[in-house]
């Protein structure tokens, strides 16, 4: 037993020393890794944010472009990078410090260099011209090569291939192309800047110049309306349009593009219920330029607190669809509490609606807004109207109500005139609860009409009550609410398309015409 040899202690502690380095290298080496790029990619980020916030291009970074994209400085095929959504330069993140210094946005407003006003040159952009563009000159199709190749005009869309550009192509007078009536040009509002400085104001000797067909748009979006795709249409109109586009003499006329779930006076005005991308912008421009201008009522709605020793001034709301309090104030309340608390959770309609008929459920069994005639008093008119046992009151200006429902005209036999936008009236109609208005909405049923008038006066006498005008909803303590009418808006009607409610209406119109 003494002749036995045993392993030296200093060996085993080597070897376990060996298995606790590696054991370390193993853990702290991926998070060594990990923390290095986290901050390679930081430092990336603000060296990008810097550019974008310096540069007088619309940058805007994307990890996976839509389709196949060269970089217009190295030329090289790229998956990810910058984007400009001004003129529709493309480039990899390597390039776009040359990108900024070598190209030039569009001029929103051309500079005092002697150059006439109004002969202003095509604005060339090379490569990543759209798919399906056709050239100039020889009317074949362009960048169909699979390489950095052929010019597009950023001002007209023109597209010309590298072989048929020409010097006289070059130096040739943009006419700004299909929507030119629908632009402003960087002339213009260079002549409205020499005006101001010289204290003139004949802004109308310039719009005579630009012809009677210029009718400039005013491009405005709600950026968290629906599923938050406001700020990318932003940018595919500005590589349309000029990317100031506004006007400060004339009332412009406007059309609504649909991107929430209500829409409701996008459904008015002719423009259908909801728009997910399936219409290119350069088709909304031309159904823009088709649309015939109508007025739409506005209405003042003012909110007065109950006391006498209340300071505040009234509220003052403008209404352009309608009023309400009751359940439909509620759930639109509820809704906006919690997309206010995570906004980036409501960024799907069919999300959106869900939580709204979440809403509606839940206040079908608790009826939070019941017994609201014992609450309110209503005056159309000047005139007291006694009510029936309501939990809503829902005052309208316009025919469409809860993304759809025509609520005045309602169903069956039962026939009333057709809800107008431009009358200067209103109509008035109640509610029973939450499930009656589902039942409205599917057409089970009608509600409970109450009148037409000028002149609105609801004085809620006790508790707190949910109200909204035009979906923005808050929670009101005893109060006077009076909607008066207060001015027109110039808006844009479309007629090219028809919900099948308008249809039946129609239909409907016209055999009450026929039978009498």
């Amino acid at each position: 037993m003494d002749g036995e040899k045993r392993p030296a202690p200093s060996s085993g502690l080597f070897a376990d020393g060996h298995l606790v380095l590696w054991t370390l290298c193993s853990v702290l080496l991926p998070v060594f890794i990990t923390f290095w790029c986290s901050l390679q990619r930081s430092r990336r980020q603000l060296h990008r944010r810097d550019i974008f916030r310096k540069s007088k291009h619309g940058w805007h970074y994307t990890d996976l472009f839509g389709h196949p994209t060269y970089c217009c400085v190295c030329a090289q095929h790229i998956l990810q990078g910058a984007f400009c959504d001004c003129c529709g330069l493309r480039v990899d993140e390597g390039c776009l410090k040359k990108a900024d210094k070598r190209f030039q946005c569009k001029e929103i407003m051309l500079k005092s260099d002697g150059r006439a006003l109004d002969a202003m040159p095509h604005h060339w952009i090379r490569g990543n011209v759209p798919l399906c563009s056709l050239c100039a000159v020889c009317k074949q199709q362009c960048g169909s090569q699979p390489k950095l190749c052929d010019y597009r005009c950023i001002w007209c869309q023109k597209t010309v291939h590298d072989e048929c550009m020409k010097n006289s192509l070059k130096n040739e007078k943009c006419d700004f192309g299909e929507f030119k009536n629908l632009i402003i040009p960087p002339s213009y509002l260079t002549s409205i800047n020499q005006m101001r400085k010289d204290k003139k104001t004949d802004y109308a000797m310039l719009a005579y110049k630009l012809g009677k067909q210029w009718t400039p748009l005013i491009i405005l979006a709600n950026s968290r309306s629906g599923t938050n795709m406001g700020e990318g249409l932003l940018g595919e109109f500005r590589i349309l349009l000029n990317p100031v586009q506004g006007q400060e003499k004339y009332i412009p006329q406007v059309a609504i593009l649909p991107l929430g779930t209500g829409n409701d006076l996008s459904n008015t005005l002719g423009w259908g219920t909801s728009y997910a991308g399936e219409i290119p912008v350069a088709q909304v421009l031309r159904n823009v330029m088709e649309a015939e201008g109508i007025k739409l009522d506005r209405w003042k709605v003012q909110v007065t607190n109950k006391g006498y020793y209340n300071l505040r001034k009234p509220k003052e709301f403008t209404m352009n669809n309608y009023f309400s309090v009751g359940p439909d104030a509620l759930m639109a309340l509820n809704f906006h509490a919690h997309r206010e608390k995570s906004p980036s959770l409501f960024s799907s309609r069919i999300l959106n609606k869900a939580v709204y008929l979440f809403y509606g459920t839940k206040d079908c069994l608790v009826q939070e807004c019941k017994d609201l005639n014992k609450k309110v008093e209503l005056e159309l008119d000047g005139e007291r109207v006694e009510l029936p046992n309501l939990e809503g009151i829902i005052v309208l200006n316009i025919g469409y109500w809860g993304g759809g429902c025509r609520l005045w005209e309602g169903m069956g036999d039962e026939t009333y005139p057709l809800a107008r936008h431009d009358d200067g009236l209103l109509e008035v109609v109640g509610v029973y609860g939450s499930f009656h208005c589902a039942q409205i909405q599917v057409k089970l049923a009608n509600p409970f009409r109450i009148g037409q008038a000028h002149t609105v006066r609801l004085i809620l006498k006790c508790s707190m009550m949910p109200m909204q005008v035009d979906g923005e909803p808050w929670a009101q303590g005893p109060c006077t609410v009076t909607i008066t009418h207060k001015t027109h808006a110039l808006m844009l009607y479309f007629s090219g398309e028809q919900t099948d409610d308008d249809v039946s209406s129609t239909s409907d119109q016209e055999d009450i015409k026929d039978t009498e």
